[in-house]
């Protein structure tokens, strides 16, 4: 099938994309910056998700619809809800438009574990409004959707806006990991190659306008993510856990009673998180001493003394 991925520059964008490049899909890549992951069997358009003239093109001759531009930092979108309404929920509404009116097969939307959870500020509210919409847009003009909730994400070409890369770039740069939180928090992490294998998974008629879940299979406090981090780097790092005031982000769970239900998928087999973390560790290593590289499984320097 002919496939649009937009925000297919991005983190999860960019491995979805991969992953459907990977399943024989045509995969053209549509953003406001050129993807630096962009393969030779993909394609790239460079564009604003608000341009509806540059929309209603670039839509054309598509079977399907992957729905990831808009701001994805729970942070940011709480210092930016003007921006937020624009790019995630605007920007949303204006693409579903555009596949209505040529009759896209599948509109598949990136939205998150926090969509029907009391956390998760204007990043939620953001993500509640666009299911609502395209149930709408179901309902009235019978465009198949289906809704991806990914909970918490880890891997190779996040940043400083994912948690576990922002706390591995602690540990390698600083040897101190500095932890807001009581250590308690439990997540279900998923490496985001398992989360793009199932996004891609998902276009089978049985997930036909279904939201579904996808999660790790196991949860882990934070306490524990640290001290495996710590163990990894050879028990030479710091651990300094303190208060914090935070109110977007959940403790154990982001669900709250919501008759919208989802079906939870895993990916079996998936990646190991020792694995997945040893990963972001060499990617993070190779980003903060960029005068090094890898030989034969050991980091070279190639700065030459004067």
């Amino acid at each position: 099938m002919k496939i649009l991925v937009t925000g297919g520059s991005g983190f999860i964008g960019s491995h979805v994309a991969d992953a459907l490049s990977d399943a024989a899909h045509e995969v053209t890549i549509f953003d406001i910056r050129k993807s630096p992951y962009l393969r030779p069997d993909q394609k790239m358009i460079v564009g604003d998700i608000l341009d509806q003239e540059c929309l209603d093109k670039i839509v054309e001759n598509q079977d399907v619809i992957y729905h990831f531009a808009g701001i994805a930092d729970i942070d940011e979108c709480a210092a930016n809800p003007v921006d937020t309404a624009k790019h995630n929920i605007l920007g949303t509404v204006q693409l579903l438009e555009a596949c209505r009116k040529v009759g896209i097969q599948r509109f598949v939307f990136a939205s998150s574990a926090y969509v029907y959870s009391d956390s998760g500020s204007f990043y939620a509210a953001s993500k509640q409004a666009c299911e609502s919409f395209i149930e709408n847009f179901s309902e009235l003009y019978g465009l198949k959707y289906t809704c991806l909730r990914y909970g918490s994400l880890y891997g190779a070409r996040s940043d400083e806006r994912n948690s576990i890369y922002k706390l591995i770039k602690q540990a390698v740069q600083d040897g101190k990991i500095v932890y807001r939180g009581t250590g308690e928090e439990m997540r279900e992490f998923i490496h985001v190659q398992d989360a793009a294998q199932i996004s891609a998974a998902i276009l089978q008629p049985e997930f036909e306008n279904q939201n579904i879940i996808i999660t790790g299979s196991e949860k882990m406090r934070y306490i524990e993510l640290l001290e495996m981090i710590k163990e990894m780097l050879g028990n030479k790092i710091e651990i300094d856990i303190l208060p914090s005031e935070r109110k977007a982000h959940y403790k154990i769970t982001p669900y709250n009673f919501s008759p919208r239900l989802g079906r939870k998928m895993v990916n079996n087999p998936n990646i190991d998180m020792g694995q997945g973390l040893l990963q972001c560790m060499a990617e993070v290593y190779e980003k903060v001493h960029s005068e090094k590289h890898e030989e034969m499984g050991l980091f070279v320097n190639d700065t030459k003394p004067e």
